[in-house]
């Protein structure tokens, strides 16, 4: 019995241990968004949906501090998932600092996986998995859970502005059977038929945006 309290009393501790760990490394990539202000940049737009038409587009996106995302688009009208507004996962994280952190370790390539759970019942977001690289705080992927539109993961490639923790790529897919259109938001379907058309909304929806340029915090 006693052995047991033993055991017990380590594996709480081991616990506490990696959820401080996890939590500390939360706030170092924090940290490191915070730096950001403000920022423009210069970027094309790829849109990958079976059921939509939509050409290759040269976009302006800008963001202000905490959460203030714009993506314009001169030429057109660009398709984005609702959830898209989260490519900036430092302003997200800013932001909404009401969550529980929960170590899961490493993955098999190293990166230390963390997951986010809000603490409002209501709150739209239900889990976001982060996968972090540790000795540059670089989140390189993410998964998250909504209570809207599914399931969508980020994938980010980083380079030239990676001390900013800002993206050079970034990877955004859905499955299109789970997201829902705005209302009164109508795009050119390819052609087929109706079956066909509900047999392609099953399939993932891919977005990519591939920044060449940044401007940061130049008001």
């Amino acid at each position: 019995m006693r052995c047991l309290f033993v055991l017990a009393g380590v594996l709480l501790f081991i616990h506490k241990t990696q959820a401080q760990s996890a939590e500390s490394l939360i706030q170092k990539v924090k940290a490191k968004f915070e730096k950001i202000h403000n920022y423009e940049a210069d970027a094309t737009l790829k849109t990958n949906v079976s059921f939509i038409k939509a050409p290759i587009a040269n976009v302006k996106i800008f963001y202000k501090k905490p959460d203030q995302l714009k993506i314009i688009n001169k030429n057109g009208i660009s398709f984005m998932p609702r959830g898209s507004v989260n490519i900036n996962f430092g302003g997200v994280l800013i932001h909404n600092s009401d969550y529980d952190v929960i170590d899961a370790g490493k993955d098999s390539t190293g990166l230390h996986v963390v997951k986010l759970l809000p603490k409002e019942d209501t709150a739209d977001i239900v889990l976001s998995t982060l996968y972090i690289d540790e000795r540059n705080l670089l989140i390189k992927k993410s998964k998250t859970t909504t209570r809207e539109n599914g399931t969508y993961e980020l994938g980010m490639t980083y380079g030239k502005y990676s001390e900013y923790g800002l993206p050079d790529k970034i990877v955004f897919s859905f499955n299109t059977k789970e997201y829902k259109l705005p209302k009164g938001v109508t795009f050119d379907y390819d052609e087929g038929s109706k079956k066909n058309e509900e047999r392609l909304r099953i399939k993932k929806g891919r977005v990519e945006i591939t920044y060449t340029n940044y401007i940061i915090n130049k008001g």
